[in-house]
């Protein structure tokens, strides 16, 4: 059975600064929250900045998670409310049907594959010239024009759909759009530097294929799900109108 958490952190905690600043870190975080390690199921998450002294983070495992090692590292273990909730995600799996609307939110990282990019780095360069018939690299797609066109090219495959609103424009938007940069240690033990082009988009769908719909949610979508991209929320328009 799939689970839906919400960790909060502290971010004026050291440990938390350094989670938040460092995809890598903090997937790291979220799978020491598995008890059945090395981990091979497949976990989504997504921070969700919040405000200058809170934030959280969002993570889909496939089994029950336990998160008291997050917050005892950046989060409020003290306190006397709940710092982490888990909730079955069933109930909301059985709610995709033909034709229900949702508000979404999606962190993506919006690339295409090419092989003739502009300005190949060192490892593109290897990559193309190793490979006798080469798939091409990736090259993320910076404009907000190429990551929308992204987007909407790619929603039916997802199964979804983008409902009109009464203006008769589409009812979503790029909400936000980010640079992310940090390193992480490569298989030689290098320390190699990572960008990631994020663009996070958010308004209305509707479930156009409830079985590609659901497969959509569970495994998430498009690349560097393991930095914080690819998870696809749902909420009830309602919830989404009383900001819940």
């Amino acid at each position: 059975m799939p689970y839906l958490s919400r960790v909060w952190l502290h971010p004026l905690r050291p440990a938390a600064q350094r989670m938040l600043r460092n995809p890598h870190v903090l997937h790291a975080a979220v799978l020491g929250g598995l008890s059945r390690q090395p981990v091979a199921e497949r976990v989504l998450w997504r921070p969700e900045a919040g405000t200058p002294y809170r934030a959280s983070v969002l993570v889909l495992t496939e089994s029950l998670p336990s998160w008291e090692h997050l917050v005892e590292q950046a989060g409020w273990p003290s306190a006397a409310e709940p710092q982490a909730l888990v909730r079955p995600y069933e109930p909301l799996l059985d709610r995709v049907v033909r034709g229900r609307e949702f508000a979404f939110r999606l962190r993506a990282n919006p690339v295409s594959a090419t092989r003739h990019p502009a300005k190949p780095s060192a490892a593109q360069q290897r990559h193309l010239a190793s490979t006798p018939r080469p798939r091409g690299v990736r090259v993320a797609h910076r404009t907000a024009a190429h990551q929308m066109a992204w987007f909407t090219e790619r929603i039916t495959r997802w199964g979804f759909e983008i409902p009109s609103t009464a203006s008769g424009f589409p009812g979503m938007r790029l909400a936000a759009r980010e640079r992310v940069v940090f390193s992480k240690s490569g298989d030689d033990g290098d320390r190699r530097r990572v960008v990631l082009q994020t663009a996070t988009f958010e308004g209305r769908l509707r479930v156009a294929d409830p079985d590609l719909a659901r497969a959509s949610l569970l495994c998430g979508v498009g690349p560097a799900r393991a930095y914080g991209c690819g998870l696809i929320t749902l909420a009830t328009v309602a919830q989404a109108a009383a900001g819940g």
